[in-house]
């Protein structure tokens, strides 16, 4: 598998992104190996939090609440997703399989031996996350589902998200920290939104960030859609703490909270939260704000 990987020297003075770099190499199905950043914040003792990230953001995006989650006495993990931040990005769209993503994040989660993890997912995190977690289940604590979904192609699409898979094929450039900033409420800064890009110096560099919109299961015969239903299986019988924490302000995950709390028994008598004058990432929009839930709910189910 033929891999591109960002110089380091983008990702130098990048706002309040002060943290130390953490690689491993991850096995591909076909017997290759790809590198995966990720940061490994606070006590090595403590119970980790395991943060995913979706689409097309990185681990930059949780920098506001890495702090707060740390200084409450947490381990914080948070990796790039194969193709984004400082992970190796392959350069066919062909390499890029929903399956192959929850692999890659599952040796990851391996080879750091991570126990008793609090999964916080967000977008394409929770697509990802809460399939490590059905797949997994005593390697998990408990879960935060932040604006995200764990479709299965049984049910049509919203209109939304239509419109921007088919954006996400027809533009020429993909505008990665434009992007964001259009799914926030409130308005990026240039160094936020330049930092975003650092992730892809040229456009060869984001074939990943183009392909994730095609992975999501929008049909019942989807190649994920199976392996999807079998994971909603365990998720219906998920006992653990589960809390649904999604923003007033997103299109595309809108009323999937009401759902989870519906259909996941763990949900139950939990403090689920609506995070107010928050967009699609509202790690940006309100980070602290969800650290401050993430903390909370840690310690309302000790």
């Amino acid at each position: 598998m033929e891999c591109l990987r960002t110089d380091d020297g983008c990702f130098a003075n990048l706002p309040d992104y002060n943290f130390a770099a953490h690689y491993l190499m991850v096995d591909d199905s076909e017997g290759g190996q790809l590198r995966v950043h990720y940061l490994d914040e606070g006590p090595r003792d403590a119970e980790p939090i395991l943060l995913l990230h979706g689409e097309p953001t990185w681990s930059f995006l949780y920098r506001k609440m890495i702090p707060i989650l740390v200084q409450a006495g947490h381990r914080v993990i948070a990796p790039d997703l194969v193709g984004f931040g400082r992970s190796d990005k392959p350069s066919k769209r062909s390499d890029y399989t929903y399956q192959r993503h929850v692999d890659w994040m599952t040796s990851l989660v391996l080879q750091l031996k991570l126990t008793n993890i609090m999964l916080v997912c967000q977008d394409w995190g929770g697509l990802i996350g809460l399939r490590l977690a059905a797949e997994d289940t005593q390697r998990y604590r408990g879960i935060v589902a932040a604006n995200t979904m764990l479709p299965t192609g049984d049910h049509e699409p919203g209109e939304a998200f239509k419109q921007w898979q088919t954006f996400s094929q027809d533009v020429e450039l993909f505008p990665t920290g434009n992007l964001i900033n259009s799914a926030c409420v409130s308005t990026l800064s240039a160094d936020v939104i330049a930092a975003y890009d650092a992730a892809f110096p040229q456009e060869k560099y984001k074939e990943g960030a183009r392909q994730f919109p095609l992975l999501v299961p929008t049909t019942p015969d989807d190649p994920a859609a199976e392996k999807n239903r079998s994971a909603w299986k365990v998720l219906s019988q998920w006992q653990k703490p589960f809390l649904t924490a999604f923003s007033d302000s997103d299109p595309i995950t809108a009323g999937g909270d009401k759902l989870m709390q519906k259909l996941i028994p763990g949900t139950k008598g939990q403090k689920h939260t609506t995070i107010v004058s928050a967009g699609h990432f509202l790690q940006e929009d309100k980070g602290e704000a969800l650290a401050e839930v993430v903390v909370q709910f840690i310690a309302d189910n000790r």
